[in-house]
């Protein structure tokens, strides 16, 4: 990661936001959590909704978002994810932000509000599907979904590649509910897409998998769903 020096500004505004996370604490959410399995270093139970609108209130910052998120804390580094500039962000910064991932969670909301604008988006996202970690492969996959959602102009070229890596992904049970969601949606972005996609249902069939098997049975039958093409259709008619 690139280092910046430090700024007065930056500093009061981190250290207004950690205050703002304190005061909202909510110990039943974090019990609940806790409860679920769900552990971090340090976690206020902020509700996402609430830490979007403490994000609102600020402009986007390189060096508070930096700051944010090497303060570790569940909402710091969620706060980090909206508060970033995009196009600051350099591939450096993302891995090392994706190996410092706690959770599922965080890893959607760094798909979602930054990682998917990024310049490096596709190339990382490819990246990390390939990875070994979960967490790593799981950020890999949000960051094409949120692109197959977002990205209207990309060529379907972009999205092509990311069939001949699910073969293995569709092995791992760990991966089967943000797999099965993100191979709808890339199949979902367009009718030439969807047929690729089912395509490649079909061949995940194949294999000797019963984790494949189930998740190309959950993909076939959401792509081949009469609503869901009708719903493809209307949006390439627009």
């Amino acid at each position: 990661m690139d280092y910046l020096l430090d700024n007065p500004d930056a500093e009061r505004i981190f250290q207004e936001i950690l205050l703002r996370i304190k005061r909202l604490q909510n110990r039943e959410v974090v019990n609940s959590m806790q409860r679920r399995g769900i552990a971090y270093k340090v976690n206020f139970g902020v509700a996402i909704p609430m830490l979007r609108q403490v994000a609102s209130e600020y402009t986007q910052n390189h060096l508070v978002a930096l700051k944010l998120w090497n303060k570790q804390w569940r909402e710091t580094m969620i706060l980090a994810t909206l508060l970033e500039e995009p196009s600051k962000v350099t591939d450096n910064q993302m891995d090392f932000w994706v190996k410092n991932l706690q959770s599922t969670e965080i890893a959607e909301q760094a798909a979602m509000n930054l990682f998917s604008q990024s310049v490096f988006a596709y190339q990382k996202a490819f990246e990390y599907c390939i990875g070994k970690k979960l967490l790593v492969k799981i950020v890999g996959l949000l960051i094409i979904g949120r692109l197959a959602l977002t990205d209207q102009n990309a060529a379907d070229e972009k999205f092509d590649p990311f069939f001949e890596l699910m073969s293995p992904l569709s092995k791992d049970p760990q991966l089967a509910l943000v797999f099965s969601r993100i191979f709808i949606q890339i199949g979902m972005r367009n009718l030439n897409l969807h047929e690729n996609a089912i395509r490649h249902a079909r061949i995940l069939k194949t294999i000797d998998s019963e984790v494949s098997s189930e998740n190309a049975d959950l993909i076939l039958s959401e792509l081949n769903n009469d609503e869901v093409i009708a719903i493809i259709k209307s949006r390439q008619n627009r």
